[in-house]
Parts: C-alpha cells; structure tokens; sequence
C-alpha cells in the first residue's frame, strides 16, 4: 500500500486555476497572501532566471484581496497553476494545499520560497539538484558559509541563532542553523510518509515548519543545508508574524514540536 494511503489526508478546501500543463518533475511552491508588487517582482526574478525552465510554479494564495493575482500577470511569468485556500487556516493550511496538490500531479519534490521578494530564488538550483541526488529536506540557510543575511531584525537573529535552531538541532538529532527560514524543499517520499503526515489538522498556523524540521530527521532522512540569501527591505519589515503575540506562537509552537506533541 501506497504510504500515502496509510492515513486520511486532512487537506483545506480550495480552487484551482490552471495556467499551463504540467512540464517537470519538480515544482515550486510560492505561499502568498496579500503581497502586492511584492510577489510580482518574486516572480519577474524567477522568469528572468530561468526557473520556469526547469520547475513548475505554483501559487499557494491564503485569500489574497489586493488583485495581486491577475492571471494575466501569472501567465506571462509562466505560472503552472494558482491554488486559492476557501478552508480555514493560515501558512501551513495553505502549504497542505499545495503540497497535496503537488503529490496528486505526481512531482517529485517541491521547493517552497516566501512570496514576499526577501528571498533570492538563485539558489533553487542547488535545492532541486541536492533533491536529485537523493537529499529528502533542504533548508536555506543565511547562516552557512555562502549565506546572506541582510537587515534581519535583531531580536529575530537572537531568537533563531540562539533559541530556535539550538533546540530544534537537540531534539531533532541535526545540526541546523535557520529553522524560521521558509525557503526549503522537500521529497515527495517524505511528505507522503505516514510517520510523518503532514497532511493533519493540526498544522494550521507555523506549526509544520518547526515540525518537519524535527520530525524528518527523527525518522531518518537525509537532510541538509544550502546557502542561501535573505535581504530585508529598508523600512518596515514585510512579515505575517505580529511582534509580540505572533512571536510568542512560534515559541510555543517551537516547545511543541520538540516535545513531540505535533507527531503522529
């Protein structure tokens, strides 16, 4: 029996737009709600780069109402496919979205990067080759040698540098150094493995990040860190995560993973 089918997939509602065929073995997840220009220069860089050449695109939307998702747009930066959440939730309902619908198209990993321009997607390369040669989970890391970090709030940097990451490297079993950090990828045999079932309720807000950091090396998976380049605009800094109430989620979130409370 397919790992897949080993427990029921509890996956939001949402509608599809497809814009083209699927064309590669590899798609990029993009999570967006509410970006503005933003979103649209992610993706101007993307084309310019080349990545619709060798990865699909996919837009994970969380009910964006800021007409930033024209098709027209999506279809002349050669968007695959446009998925919008109508279910509840927030980033990691958006990512079972997507990523259930990646697995049902029959990719055979994914690569997840914000929609909010801080990240450069030069590096989806390096992602999609160390999938190919056979890594489960790729993280993006500014803190490796090779990575950027640029105008990072400082209370963020103290909290990853010596909160975040230390605990999710001791409970997890693997040494990480960015584990706030969306820009990461993953194998289909991971997300389709029931120990690890990612398609759960549960997982709604910021949880599935910190959990699969934990969890996908518990289970034994190759995982590993790439360079990577995060560069925060001058002026106010665009993120869904409230400065006191929002950070005090992760943190609990953060508790909860390593405990093991999200496992299956």
């Amino acid at each position: 029996m397919p790992l897949e089918q080993s427990y029921a997939w509890e996956v939001p509602s949402y509608n599809t737009t497809l814009l083209q065929q699927r064309s590669h073995d590899w798609c990029v997840v993009i999570p967006v709600i509410n970006e503005g220009k933003r979103i649209q220069d992610l993706l101007g860089r993307m084309l310019a780069l080349g990545v619709p050449d060798y990865a699909d695109i996919i837009i994970a939307d969380g009910g964006s109402s800021d007409d930033s998702l024209r098709e027209s747009m999506l279809s002349t930066h050669r968007v695959r496919a446009l998925l919008v959440k109508t279910g509840p939730g927030k980033l990691s309902a958006q990512l079972r979205c997507a990523y259930s619908f990646a697995l049902e198209e029959g990719y055979r990993g994914v690569v997840t990067i914000d929609g909010n321009n801080k990240d450069d997607p030069k590096a989806i390369p390096e992602f999609i080759r160390e999938l190919e040669n056979g890594t489960d989970f790729v993280q993006g890391s500014r803190y490796i040698p090779g990575g950027v970090a640029e105008r990072t709030p400082l209370i963020r940097d103290i909290a990853i540098r010596l909160i975040h990451a230390p605990m999710l490297s001791l409970f997890s079993g693997f040494r990480w150094t960015d584990t706030t950090q969306g820009f990461r990828a993953y194998s289909s045999t991971i997300l389709r493995d029931r120990n690890i079932a990612p398609f759960r309720g549960v997982f709604n807000s910021y949880e599935l990040l910190a959990y699969l950091s934990y969890r996908v090396p518990k289970c034994g998976y190759s995982c590993k860190e790439v360079p990577s380049t995060r560069r925060y605009p001058k002026g106010p800094v665009p993120t869904k995560i409230s400065s006191f109430k929002g950070n005090l989620l992760v943190l609990q979130t953060l508790v909860n993973a390593c405990l093991g409370r999200y496992n299956p």
